[in-house]
């Protein structure tokens, strides 16, 4: 009896391609070729990269002839290679855990040569790189992200320092920075004596009106010159952070404006807004061509359980994304969205959250929300809230299904009673 050959090999989809093991300061490129014979040839060179050599190492990969280049995700050093090379060849960006290599005989050359080996064989998943435009969308909404958790913090070190300096407005003043709290403080930074009554009395405005003797109580204390030059400066920080979030803003709705109606259908959407509908387009693009489904795009965004499964065994179903801009984004939307009354997302985490949890309970109506807004950036569709009633109606629904099942086993018919 002939023992039968194993004759599966790993076929070829990329004869021509190249490896990149990118740093700072080096780069080490293997670029794979096939001679007249038909055989593999290996190419292995180092560049630097300052931008003039980038440019000798594209001229390099389009003299040869290859269509397709993939290098690692390492911070953003990938960042000046890919502007090179964009728009000449195909760039695949990999995830450093995807291509770890066997252990031993570690250098950059050998790290090379395994990601074009990877690659000439089509074992290697590209993540997504929106297009050049969304990606400056993406940099100005994370940029303005960044200056808002800065204000949020200075803000913060206010409310310290006033309660360092026996300082009570925000006792009074349900904001602190408010148009009142604004000009209390205003008084605090320009007048070296105590505030009087009627400064306190010119400061009031709106609602806090009737509480001036209140107000002036909470300003009594020890606010000394030590107290005045640090909040001098915190407001500063403030004013300019303030400032450049208005400014980013407005960049923004320039850059979007052509994308309004995209904007207006997201922000029907319960929890999201303006400026998370601009986020969430920063985050995704508007087409969303990468993504066949609503469960890729969840998986992508860390809003779904992992698989991880062994010899029948199911282990930890943990997320492996952790901290994704798009998952933090839609969390944020999802707790405002459960304050809307009368809503599904609403009704929907309360019947989670006693089951789950209220922390994988926001999750799940996060990876509602992201369904719902693959479809409308994706189909063009529009938002339809179902309303509190949805999912009564399909528990209705799905006990009257169990109820004539069973009634049918013990040979009866259920019908619904005349009205």
């Amino acid at each position: 009896m002939t023992k039968k050959v194993d004759s599966t090999i790993v076929s070829i989809i990329h004869p021509v391609c190249c490896g990149l093991d990118v740093h700072k300061k080096k780069i080490s490129a293997c670029l794979i070729t096939v001679n007249d014979l038909g055989e593999e040839q290996f190419e292995i060179l180092e560049f630097g990269t300052f931008t003039e050599e980038l440019i000798h190492l594209r001229d390099w990969l389009t003299m040869h002839d290859c269509p397709i280049v993939a290098m690692e995700s390492t911070g953003v050093y990938w960042r000046p290679v890919h502007n090179v090379l964009e728009g000449f060849m195909e760039v695949i960006l990999v995830n450093a855990r995807h291509i770890k290599n066997v252990p031993g005989r570690k250098t950059d050359i050998s790290d090379s040569k395994w990601l074009a080996g990877l690659l000439r064989h089509g074992l290697l998943r590209g993540s997504f790189i929106p297009p050049k435009d969304v990606r400056q969308w993406r940099e100005l909404t994370r940029l303005r992200r960044v200056y808002t958790e800065s204000l949020a913090d200075n803000k913060r070190r206010v409310h310290k320092l006033f309660e360092t300096a026996n300082i009570k407005i925000d006792s009074v003043a349900s904001d602190l920075f408010g148009m009142t709290g604004r000009n209390l403080i205003s008084q605090l930074c320009a007048k070296e004596s105590e505030l009087s009554m009627k400064d306190v009395q010119m400061s009031a405005k709106g609602r806090l009106k009737p509480k001036v003797k209140e107000l002036y109580s909470s300003v009594q204390g020890f606010f000394e010159d030590h107290h005045r030059f640090q909040l001098i400066s915190m407001m500063s920080i403030i004013s300019g952070l303030e400032t450049e979030i208005a400014a980013i803003s407005q960049r923004l709705d320039q850059l979007l404006a052509s994308h309004q109606d995209l904007l207006e259908r997201l922000d029907a959407v319960p929890g999201i807004n303006k400026k998370s509908a601009q986020s969430i387009l920063s985050e995704v693009g508007i087409t969303l061509d990468e993504f066949i489904c609503t469960a890729a795009l969840a998986s992508w965004a860390g809003l779904c359980p992992g698989n991880n499964e062994s010899a029948g065994k199911r282990k930890s179903g943990r997320s492996s994304v952790h901290g994704h801009p798009l998952k933090t984004i839609l969390i944020e939307v999802a707790w405002a969205a459960i304050k809307k009354k009368d809503s599904y997302y609403r009704d929907k985490y309360y019947r989670l959250k006693v089951r789950r949890g209220p922390k994988k309970a926001i999750v799940a109506i996060a990876h509602r929300i992201s369904k719902a807004i693959f479809h409308i950036i994706k189909h063009g569709e529009s938002y339809k809230e179902r309303g509190q009633q949805w999912l009564d109606h399909i528990t209705k629904k799905r006990i009257t299904y169990r109820l004539k099942r069973q009634a049918k086993q013990l040979g009866y018919d259920l019908v619904p009673c005349a009205d």
